[in-house]
């Protein structure tokens, strides 16, 4: 499959449909069916215990999910999450970058299905692995 958005398309979509988060997500690979997208972890994303939150995991996660679907139907920004199931292994390090590595698993007409694994960099095993489902918007 070609994709319909390149990784600079995909930058220049987040920057104009969601300037609240630029510069939160940087987009390190990309082909049709996976993704690997870096979070860098700032004082905001810590939590009490001087761990990165669970919701600014389930934030790149989603992201990470919703890049690799764009980059597959072009900028949609209607497109959107139906589910989440979200498992917090491990404790990531505080003072490092998260990696989210996604497989677009299913695209269909009505539905996109993705599997996400999460990394604290330097860590060989992920902290947190995410399913995702997405609505696609009719045309």
């Amino acid at each position: 499959m070609t994709l319909k958005m390149d990784a600079a398309d995909l930058h220049a979509f987040l920057e104009t449909a969601f300037p609240q988060v630029q510069g939160d997500f940087i987009i390190a690979d990309l082909s049709a069916d996976r993704i690997t997208v870096q979070m860098p972890v700032a004082e905001r994303h810590l939590r009490p215990g001087d761990t990165v939150s669970g919701p600014a995991m389930f934030a790149l996660a989603d992201v990470t999910a919703y890049l690799i679907i764009l980059a597959n139907i072009g900028p949609k920004a209607l497109a959107v999450t139906t589910n989440c199931s979200i498992d917090f292994m491990r404790k990531p390090a505080a003072g490092q970058m998260l990696v989210c590595e996604a497989r677009l698993l299913k695209l269909g007409r009505a539905l996109a299905v993705t599997d996400a694994l999460i990394y604290s960099a330097g860590q060989a095993a992920p902290v947190a692995r995410a399913s995702l489902t997405y609505a696609i918007p009719r045309a």
